[in-house]
């Protein structure tokens, strides 16, 4: 690939890179913070995911919802929370860009969390926990997975919304703090996505974003837990819960997203358990008849372990004990004699499909080159992207599905309907 990129740094810090094309109807404006719930103190969860409401509260110079204002436009606007990024993004007409970037310098600069400002998107989160998580068929699945996966103690064991109660005893000072450690320009990575030519774009951003203060001192670092062992015992738990159908979930700790070995842990878990060309849907849905569905994923964690799961559906009279071991028999099998050359060649266009597919879109190629540029540390890295997942062979296959998938070192949930 060859998307043009040219990055710069402002002297406040911020670091800027813009890709022109100038067949896009429209600019893509996308910003990512390097802070997200991995990043958090214990005690002080969810303050991450509160940001991305407070942001969209008002600032010094305008009353109401940025988006509001963006889509009057004809505009997108939105944000994202994980584990380690926080991301707010707007594609808007061209000639909208100005806006949107003093939309982002308005809030950056001048949003003032206040009492009341807190109470509200308080509670419009513990609506969203109450509507995604406790109220939702399946709601405690992401929850429970990460809790077997990793130990208490770790960045990662608790979901990106947090634990209501934290949420409850955070003072404003509390979270007055977390914006001005967290929210300052040298934390700030932009990426602009514009048919206007590069040296436009640069001045625009300067212009809106370069006066923007910074505090003094460094930002705080990121949280970088080491590396977790494999899972040994094979840690299980069994729950039961009012929905209609049971779920198996098989997990492993598996590397993050830029070792090595990652890009042959997604292939396996694609030719396992990804479209109704799999192994396990082949297997378990279309000839045994034993699963309405199959599943496979990882969470792509970025800092020292990620998760990865298989998930199978049994039909009603199915026991999970038995798809569990036909689970098992398929791992074995795949480290022991790997893909064929049909299956590695699906899954590398499947991949490559996807890839492209996503870059078509002047806002997700935006996104995608933030992704690079914070896990790999050069947004040049985009165009290089699809080189290690495309030059997986059937041995690197094999070799990480005996040992990163390897049955003895799996998690097991068993997520039993009861009517």
């Amino acid at each position: 690939m060859s998307f043009p990129l040219a990055t710069r740094t402002l002297d406040n810090g911020v670091q800027v890179t813009v890709s022109r094309d100038e067949f896009s109807p429209g600019s893509a404006l996308n910003l990512w913070y390097r802070v997200g719930s991995a990043d958090e103190t214990p005690g002080a969860s969810g303050f991450a995911h509160l940001f991305e409401h407070l942001m969209f509260a008002g600032s010094a110079h305008v009353r109401g919802d940025h988006t509001e204002i963006l889509e009057a436009l004809g505009g997108v606007s939105n944000a994202t929370t994980t584990a380690d990024r926080t991301n707010y993004f707007e594609t808007v007409p061209p000639g909208a860009l100005p806006l949107a970037l003093w939309l982002e310098a308005d809030r950056l600069s001048s949003l003032r969390v206040s009492g009341a400002a807190l109470r509200t998107q308080r509670a419009v989160v513990f609506e969203e926990k109450r509507q995604r998580y406790d109220n939702q068929p399946y709601g405690d699945q992401l929850e429970l997975l990460l809790g077997l996966a990793f130990p208490r103690s770790h960045p990662y064991s608790i979901p990106t919304i947090g634990i209501m109660s934290d949420l409850d005893a955070a003072s404003l000072g509390d979270v007055q703090a977390f914006h001005s450690a967290w929210y300052r320009p040298d934390n700030l990575r932009v990426v602009v996505v514009s048919p206007q030519p590069d040296d436009e774009v640069f001045r625009l951003v300067e212009k809106y974003l370069g006066d923007v203060p910074t505090a003094g001192g460094a930002p705080p670092q990121p949280a970088h837990p080491d590396p977790l062992p494999a899972l040994t015992g094979v840690p299980r738990l069994a729950v039961q819960r009012p929905v209609p159908r049971s779920v198996l979930h098989l997990l492993w700790r598996t590397p993050p997203v830029t070792h090595p070995d990652r890009p042959a842990v997604a292939v396996a878990l694609d030719i396992l358990g990804a479209g109704q060309a799999c192994r396990l849907h082949h297997d378990l849905v279309r000839d045994a008849g034993l699963a309405e569905a199959v599943g496979a994923g990882d969470f792509g964690f970025t800092r020292g372990t990620s998760l990865s799961t298989l998930t199978v559906q049994p039909q009603a009279v199915v026991e999970l004990a038995q798809l569990e071991d036909s689970v098992i028999d398929h791992l074995a099998q795949l480290a022991a004699d790997g893909p064929t050359n049909a299956e590695i060649s699906r899954t590398r266009a499947q991949m490559e499909r996807e890839w492209f597919g996503g870059l078509a879109d002047a806002g997700e190629r935006a996104d995608a080159i933030n992704e690079d540029w914070a896990n790999w540390g050069d947004p040049e890295h985009l165009n290089r992207h699809l080189d290690a997942w495309l030059s997986v062979t059937a041995d690197d296959v094999a070799r990480v599905a005996s040992t990163w998938l390897n049955p003895g070192a799996r998690a097991v949930l068993e997520y039993e309907g009861v009517q």
